[in-house]
């Protein structure tokens, strides 16, 4: 990666930590009357270290050098899935699309063991969905 393409995508991720901080928290984020935090803490922490670390890398960027093309089209891939995911969940519901989401997801990685399978594709949305819905009393998609 070049350093003119390091400090492009520097200068986008710090300009993204900025709208976030600035924009998008206010508006989307609600206010919460009582507990030890408010609900914009963390979401501003976070949207502050994108924005610093954009900053750090269009002053000082990295001597990297460009990924494989495959490799970057099978990221592009998981992140496609990911998005029709959230799509499906918004459409279908959690129950129903996360096991197929994380049986997909497990699959493109390569594992097979039959146990890690069957943990990550019933025990752990089974798992989400309790303390979500059952134990913090929110909805999922």
């Amino acid at each position: 990666m070049s350093s003119s393409s390091d400090r492009i995508s520097g200068a986008f991720f710090c300009l993204f930590g900025l709208a976030m901080y600035f924009l998008v928290i206010p508006v989307y984020v609600e206010t919460a009357e009582g507990g030890s935090l408010a609900p914009n803490t963390l979401p501003n922490i976070i949207s502050i270290i994108i924005a610093v670390s954009g900053a750090f890398l269009v002053i000082k960027p990295t001597k990297h050098q460009m990924r494989d093309p495959r490799r970057m089209a099978i990221t592009g891939f998981y992140v496609l899935l990911l998005i029709a995911g959230i799509y499906g969940m918004s459409k279908f519901g959690f129950e129903f699309v996360a096991p197929v989401l994380a049986f997909a997801l497990m699959w493109m990685i390569g594992e097979r063991r039959p146990l890690w399978l069957i943990s990550g594709v019933v025990l752990m949305p089974a798992l989400i969905w309790f303390v979500v819905t059952q134990l913090l009393g929110r909805g999922l998609p």
